[in-house]
């Protein structure tokens, strides 16, 4: 029985998977005196826990890929233990024919007992078959063992190394996360000081992102999750709910959704630190609970600039952005943003 060729997916296919990980995040290293401080940190914090997470994802989806190869692989061995297992019976049968067939008689014995050149040479021939089919045979069972060898000791090692980076991604992911979280809190708390008396600290200027975008209208936060929605009700508001929420963290990038002009900036009040923005057509947007501006009053903005940081200032139950559209720059002239960013491409 000749042994099964070795399947071309054993043993590379685990150590391709490691290819996915290879980028490691940087750990993250405050630095409150650089330009934004607490600011420009939590946004780096941010997008290096955003990172983080995709890798740590990407990891943990090559490693279910893997897992399943690696169910395939020990079908593969069991097939290659059965032909090791059977070569070693071809062995045995072969041994038991040779001696019945005169294999294990001296050379001399055979002459003097064949009855013709021609038997001798039969029987000779016959040995020297019986024994190349044992040579080889002994040769490809040696050759499985080996592989079967090679590949489950390759399998072991590819494995640990793969659980070890996915440990060390998941570790340095905790780590970013975890000064993300007191960076974000220290930013709320300065603006809750600033809140409450009553000081609104002033523009922080960030790096702005570099995209420039080619529709006139975005939505208020790049990722978000939206909670409480335009004229809903419920303890928290004395009448209808007047926005739309995004949950985001604090300290995310908030943009402005078109081009316009900042009309106010202020900290106080239920809505906390925000910033309303006048657009073309006479629409207003609102941008509340902030835990910081970026922008001064009287600024021209363009889609997509950022204009503060999400926080929980004000009349807030928790981290997220009160987004409004109005006809007037007052409370109490609201319009669903939802519809309206609709009207203009943009569906949430």
């Amino acid at each position: 029985m000749r042994p099964r060729r070795r399947h071309p997916l054993l043993v590379p296919v685990l150590l391709c998977a490691l290819a996915v990980l290879i980028a490691r995040p940087t750990s993250a290293t405050g630095d409150s005196d650089a330009p934004g401080g607490l600011n420009a940190e939590v946004v780096r914090l941010y997008d290096e826990a955003s990172l983080a997470t995709q890798q740590y994802e990407a990891g943990r989806r090559a490693a279910e890929v893997q897992r399943g190869r690696a169910q395939r692989l020990e079908r593969l061995l069991a097939r290659e233990r059965q032909d090791i297992a059977a070569l070693h019976g071809d062995l045995g049968r072969i041994a038991r024919a040779q001696y019945r067939n005169g294999g294990g008689l001296p050379h001399t014995a055979q002459m003097l007992l064949a009855d013709s050149p021609e038997e001798l040479m039969r029987g000779q021939r016959a040995v020297w078959q019986a024994d190349l089919a044992v040579n080889n045979a002994v040769t490809k069972s040696r050759r499985a063992e080996a592989r079967l060898a090679a590949d489950e000791e390759k399998a072991a090692s590819a494995w640990q190394v793969l659980d070890r980076r996915n440990g060390e991604l998941a570790e340095i992911k905790r780590g970013i996360e975890k000064k993300l979280e007191e960076a974000q809190w220290t930013l709320q708390g300065q603006a809750d000081a600033s809140v409450a008396a009553g000081a609104c600290r002033g523009a922080v200027r960030l790096d702005q992102p570099r995209t420039r975008f080619a529709q006139p209208w975005v939505a208020p936060v790049e990722t978000y999750e939206l909670s409480s929605g335009f004229g809903s009700g419920g303890d928290r508001w004395a009448s209808r709910h007047t926005g739309q929420d995004f949950a985001v963290d604090i300290g995310t990038p908030v943009r402005s959704v078109g081009a316009g002009r900042v009309v106010k900036v202020s900290c106080g009040g239920a809505f906390g630190i925000e910033v309303v923005v006048k657009h073309a057509g006479g629409y207003y947007t609102q941008y509340a609970h902030l835990a910081a501006v970026t922008v001064e009053q009287g600024e021209r903005v363009a889609a997509g600039q950022w204009v503060g940081q999400s926080g929980t200032t004000g009349n807030s139950t928790g981290p997220h952005l009160h987004f409004e559209v109005r006809l007037t720059p007052q409370l109490g002239s609201g319009v669903d943003p939802r519809e309206w960013l609709a009207t203009r491409g943009v569906r949430l």
